[in-house]
Order: C-alpha cells, then structure tokens, then sequence
C-alpha cells in the first residue's frame, strides 16, 4: 500500500495533523514524533528488503477515543475518563501494529459513544472537512473525528465503534467509505462498551479496496474476546463464500433489493436523485433491481433504543466517581441537576425518555422492574428477532449462522444486497445540530437506514456518492451475515459508478 516514501509521508502526515487539526478538531491526543518516526524508519527499512509485514505495513491509522491504547489516553471525550490510560491495547490495535500500521492518534468522538453528530463530547464538536467557508457542519456520530481525520486525508485509515450507525453516518457526511462488518468477526476486546450486543469495530478508508485491506486483517478470531466467532463458524462462512461466487470466466450478475420501507418521505432530492442513478446505472449493466419489504424494520428503532439504552445502564454503571472517574463528579448537583461532564450524553440521548429515567440511565443506577423487563426489554428482543428472520427471508444466501435455511434455489426471489441511503441528507450544520438536539429527536430519522442491519448483525458499507452540492453523501449497502467478500465487490462497482448522480 505505501506506494510512496514512508518516512515523509509520515511526518507529512503529522504536520498536516498540527496544521488542521486546530479547526478541525478531530483529533485528541497525538503520538510524538519521535515515536512515529521510529515506526515509519522501521516500516521503510522492512519495504526496502522487501519484507514488509502486511499490505497495511508503514501506512498511518488513527483510532478512535473508546478504543483502548496503552500508550495514549482512552476517554470516551468524557471528563470523567480524561486522564485514562489502559494498561493494554486493545485487540484490533495490537493487530494493526503487528501488521506494521502506525497509530497517530485518538480521534475525537460523542461522549461514551452516545450522539449523532460528534457534538456532545468534552473536547468540543468536530467539524466536517467539506465544511464551506460561511458556516460548520457536522462530521457525524459518534466516530466522527474518525470519519473526518481520513476526509481530510491526515491519515490512511481509521478504526471506530459502530452500534446502531456511527461508523457508516459520519462516513456518508464526510465522504469517505465506512465499513461495519458482521457481528462477531472483528475483536472487541478493549473496547469501552456502549451496548455490547450490538457494538462492532468499524472501519473507515478513502476506498472500498482500502478498507477490504484493513478489514482481512483484523478479521481474526480472538479467544480473549467471548463475542468473536471461533474457527469452526469461520470456516463455515468461507466455505458458503466460495460456493456463491460466480464461475471464474463469467461475470456476476447481482439482485439487489430496494426497501420499500426505507423510502421515507424526509429523504433529500438530492440524495434520491442519487440513489436512483445508482440503481439504474446497475440495472444498465445488467444487475436485478427488486423492490422488497421488511416488514418489521419499522419497529427497529424504538426496539433499538430500549435494548441499547438497557446495556449502556449497565456499562455505565462504573463511571461513577468510585470504580471510575474522579471522586468530584457526583451523582447529581444539590439542585438535582446533572453534573456538567454528564449534561451531553442526556442531551443527546433524549429520544423516548423521561428526563428522570435518562439521568438514572447515564449514572448507571437505573434497573428494569420486572413489569418493564416483561413489556418493553424482552418485547424489544422479540421484534430484534423479527428482523433477523425477515433479513434471512429476502436474502437468498442462507444465515450461516442458522443451520435450519436451506440455500435457495437459482431461481428463487431472494436478493443478494439491499441498497438504501445511509441518511436523509448531506451533512447539516452544526447550527441546525444545536436545534435538532434542543428537539430531542435529532437523529431519530437516519437511524432508520442504519440501525436495522446493528440489530441483525449484519455486514454494511456506506460509500460515498456526490450529489449535485458541495457536500457528499453515502449510499448504504447490506449484505447477509458473513457475505462481506461479495459485499467488497459490489461496492468497488457502486464506487466506480458514484458521480452518476452530478
């Protein structure tokens, strides 16, 4: 991958960080040159042998604030965490450093993860690089200092935490891919939990190809980690893998599916004007575009925010000035108000929640009574169900995870991808984030194209299409579980096809 000299596209890269990250505000803490400098000397030493450790061997990544390092501090953009420094790496850290990647920084971020629009952390809003010169807009959420370092070009690549969108939302806003993969493949291990049964990894590169390469390296079981997939199912979906490719001499011939449900009137001109080139510039080259519905992808969001909100009450549940963060920070003022470090996540966290039952939830002492586990937790798992089942319906490679669905045959209605946007529009400024956040329902729309594949598990992409503004946008494409191989492929295809749209 480093087609160009390592040490000074290093250091390029560091003094492009100084320069614009002060405006930006995308990173929080930066490695110190001399560190990187010893990296970078090393990486070039191994390319001019030509020995290099991996494809990812020399290139720069920059890691997001809730991911673990142990060399830099890891705070959640809270004040709570701010003089955190883990004793160990996280997982898919020690893995890009294996494979030769050099770590710049943390990226700034949503405090604890809990945000639409990096807005609400402790060290400011960051700032979308496709901003113009009369105002800001947003980057995103919560990865979105992730989202805007690879923008911005001050790194290669980017690793954030997706659980119900915010690595594919910041990476539509910003105009570069952003991968979540299926559930399960990718370590979470040192990654500081918002809802564990929906938290990933995710990815973020200037290219599909990029981001495939990061990806096949990180996608490795991890025995510390008791939600990473072991062996045996790995080698069961690239087994499935490799039956559902095409012949080697014939080229494939993709359905893809077009959710009715995701046709929501909020959606910009702009973007479905995109949305719709894509689609037809695919059926041109010969590809079956099929409209289809999932039924229960309606019910997905308020599902989602019980079953995240029930998990972040206890992943919470630490900071509380004891076990974590500094004894200073109480549970309330005397005035029963929230303490100032807390104030941003209730802000932005308000969606379908009496003000008192958020602040028992952010403080980590709120529990279900058991009348409210029977009506609304386990009823929220039910509907998760549903969607699981309905994605296994439309898509015609069988959940290699189930082994009760039968692989359809070649004829059968089953589609291979759904394709949909990842918001209802371009980036918004961070203006009008201040007066969707004052609503308390600001980014309940986009969750309506993300959060259904969180809920199933499943592998999506955002990649970037440029409408006729001056911002980007992203088109989401999902795929069935373990099928993130031919979602690689079709999403080099929608790439290559993504100025159609200007």
């Amino acid at each position: 991958m480093a087609a160009k000299p390592i040490l000074p596209e290093a250091l390029n890269c560091l003094r492009t960080i100084y320069q614009r990250n002060r405006h930006l505000n995308a990173f929080v803490c930066i490695s110190p040159e001399q560190e990187l400098k010893e990296r970078a000397l090393a990486a070039s030493r191994r390319h001019d042998t030509g020995t290099p450790l991996s494809p990812l061997d020399g290139t720069t990544f920059a890691v997001k604030d809730n991911i673990c390092t142990k060399d830099m501090t890891t705070s959640c953009s809270s004040s709570m965490l701010a003089d955190f420094k883990p004793e160990y790496d996280s997982t898919v850290v020690t893995m890009l450093k294996n494979s030769g990647a050099i770590i710049v920084g943390k990226t700034n971020m949503d405090e604890f993860g809990m945000g639409s629009y990096s807005t609400t952390g402790f060290h400011g809003p960051v700032k979308n690089p496709y901003s113009p010169n009369t105002s800001d807009y947003s980057a995103g959420g919560s990865s979105g200092g992730s989202a805007a370092a690879v923008a911005a070009n001050l790194c290669f690549g980017a690793l954030g935490s997706d659980t119900g969108g915010s690595v594919r939302l910041p990476a539509s806003y910003c105009g570069v891919v952003g991968f979540k993969p299926s559930y399960g493949l990718l370590s979470r291990r040192g990654l500081v939990a918002y809802a564990n049964s929906l938290d990933t990894i995710g990815i973020f590169t200037r290219d599909v190809r990029s981001a495939q390469l990061v990806f096949d390296c990180l996608n490795q079981h991890d025995p510390a980690d008791p939600s990473s997939l072991d062996d045996y199912l790995r080698r069961k979906i690239k087994k499935q893998a490799i039956a559902s490719r095409p012949a080697a001499n014939r080229n494939p011939v993709w359905r893809i599916g077009v959710p009715i449900d995701y046709n929501v009137a909020e959606v910009s001109n702009t973007l479905k004007a995109s949305w719709v080139s894509v689609l037809a510039a695919l059926r041109d080259l010969g590809h079956c575009i099929k409209p289809i519905e999932i039924p229960s992808t309606r019910h997905a969001v308020s599902s989602y925010y019980m079953i995240a909100l029930a998990e972040a009450s206890s992943n919470l549940a630490k900071y509380d000035g004891i076990e974590f963060g500094p004894s200073t920070i109480t549970a309330s003022k005397p005035d029963g108000s929230i303490p100032p470090s807390l104030h941003s996540i209730a802000v932005a966290r308000e969606k379908g929640f009496g003000k008192e039952v958020r602040r028992r939830i952010l403080l980590g002492n709120y529990s279900l009574t058991s009348e409210a586990m029977e009506n609304y937790f386990i009823h929220a798992q039910k509907v998760r169900r549903l969607i699981k089942e309905d994605f296994d319906r439309v898509f015609a490679a069988p959940n290699p995870l189930n082994s009760s669905l039968k692989q359809r045959s070649s004829d059968d209605d089953g589609i291979d991808f759904l394709l949909s946007p990842v918001s209802i529009s371009s980036a918004p400024s961070l203006s009008d984030v201040v007066i969707a956040d004052g609503t308390g329902v600001g980014g309940y729309i986009n969750d309506v194209f993300t959060v259904p594949a969180s809920m199933a598990g499943l592998p999506a992409i955002s990649v970037p299409v440029h409408g006729n503004g001056d911002l980007p946008m992203g088109l989401q494409i999902t795929a069935q579980y373990g099928d993130e191989g031919r979602l690689f492929d079709i999403a080099t295809l929608v790439e290559s096809l993504s100025e159609v749209g200007t």
